[in-house]
């Protein structure tokens, strides 16, 4: 990723003999470290990799949702506070938990190959969301699938869902949620793509900004570090996370706000697409546009001033008083 190898000396360093990955223990965290562990393991044999569990606030605080604690940046201090005082060298994160400004003195070193980016339509009794009957509740985290879910079906009854995606699923089946949606990338990676009833067109649930990605984080002083992940990057996923990321951060955006940006490769070329609505679904702003595979920040910027034009800020700002 250019923000990573413009830092890096003309002839990389060798590997450390030592690297520790710092994670969140929740199952998908920790699927998540293991995979970039054995990756490493595998790059560099000689080198010790381990992974340092952690319980972040976000972990912790599951009776409120994200949007009024803080957002998802909750998921991310405690491991940065690791990669600050040395006791980890690298951390691992779902790249849509990861807020657009990154704090001074770290850096996104690489952006690993996606997984499925769409959302997953869970339920024990339904086949999807058309088929729900009137006033089922319908339990998801996130202000983009409530926005979606509202202007889409506004005879539902959309209620907060929070929790790892096991204490997630075992709320759905003890009857307090006709339905669920989740990442099908986190359902995947658990193998637990039996639970998926079916998979939401981007066209009907825009994904999240960086949905499926993973992004590496660490010190920009570790110019070893930064080296050695260089060969788990993935370019092509890295022009779409990054046009997507740079939507978000025109527009400010963060799970306080119903957003959702979504880049993919077509014919050598970036096609993307956001929209910014009210959270009760009344007001959907929709822009798409075509762009160079390596000016991704460009196409990014782009959708977003068309967000604006049509009248996103008045959504922001109202979202933000």
């Amino acid at each position: 990723m250019r923000a990573a190898s413009s830092i890096l000396p003309s002839s990389s360093p060798i590997p450390p003999a030592r690297l520790v990955i710092a994670s969140r223990e929740s199952a998908l965290a920790m699927w998540q470290a293991e995979h970039i562990r054995d990756r490493l393991r595998a790059l560099y044999p000689q080198t010790e990799v381990s992974i340092l569990g952690m319980t972040t606030q976000g972990d912790q605080i599951l009776d409120v949702s994200l949007s009024k604690i803080g957002g998802k940046g909750l998921f991310v201090k405690e491991l940065e506070t690791a990669l600050e005082d040395g006791s980890a060298d690298l951390a691992v994160h779902s790249l849509k938990d990861v807020p657009m400004r990154m704090p001074e003195g770290f850096v996104l070193a690489v952006i690993g190959e996606r997984e499925d980016p769409h959302d997953a339509f869970v339920s024990n009794n339904y086949e999807n969301l058309a088929d729900l009957p009137a006033g089922s509740v319908v339990g998801t985290s996130s202000l983009r699938r409530e926005s979606q879910l509202r202007a889409r079906f506004p005879h539902l009854s959309i209620e907060p869902l929070r929790g790892n995606v096991q204490t997630r699923l075992r709320k759905l089946d003890e009857g307090q949620y006709a339905a669920i949606i989740l990442a099908a990338a986190g359902l995947k990676r658990l193998g637990l793509s039996g639970r998926i009833r079916g998979i939401i067109s981007s066209e009907d649930s825009l994904p999240a900004v960086g949905q499926g990605a993973l992004g590496i984080e660490c010190r920009t002083d570790r110019l070893d570090v930064i080296a050695a992940l260089q060969p788990l990057h993935h370019a092509d996923t890295a022009a779409c996370v990054l046009a997507e990321r740079a939507m978000s951060l025109t527009l400010n955006g963060s799970c306080q706000v119903p957003l959702g940006g979504f880049a993919e490769i077509q014919d050598g070329q970036l096609r993307m697409r956001g929209f910014v609505a009210s959270p009760d679904g009344q007001r959907m702003l929709r822009a798409q546009a075509m762009g160079d595979i390596d000016k991704p920040e460009a196409l990014g910027s782009k959708i977003a001033a068309a967000l604006l034009a049509q009248g996103a800020g008045e959504i922001l700002a109202a979202l933000n008083d």
